[in-house]
């Protein structure tokens, strides 16, 4: 059953509020990241300074997984806007109600997810 407009609303405004937190949380992730190290100095351990590496390190890569999720948040909100939503970008077929209010920037039916995951499309 195709979208209506008011799913269509619904959706936007989801979308856009979550944008919203990934962008509040980016520029929180950038701050730590791009902080210097105060606390750096010949008193500090070597241990220590292999745990701060490793903190930045995995800030870094939950910044790359949000950049991602932000990249899928765009494309739906750009979908939203040409009519497109909720009809999948490799297949055509419609994605399921319950996956887009599960994942509203889903953009492809889990069986195309699937195959585009492993490399088969």
């Amino acid at each position: 059953m195709p979208l209506k407009k008011s799913d269509f609303a619904h959706f936007k405004k989801r979308l856009e509020e979550l944008r919203q937190q990934i962008m509040h949380a980016l520029e929180g992730s950038k701050k730590e990241v791009t902080s210097p190290d105060e606390a750096k100095g010949y008193s500090q351990h070597s241990a220590d300074e292999g745990t701060d590496d490793f903190v930045k390190n995995v800030s870094l890569q939950v910044t790359n997984k949000e950049f991602t999720i932000l990249r899928q948040i765009d494309r739906a909100l750009e979908k939203i806007e040409d009519g497109t939503y909720g009809t999948c970008d490799l297949s055509g077929e419609e994605i399921p109600l319950k996956r887009l209010e599960a994942i509203p920037y889903a953009t492809m039916t889990v069986k195309a997810q699937e195959k585009f995951e492993k490399g088969l499309l």
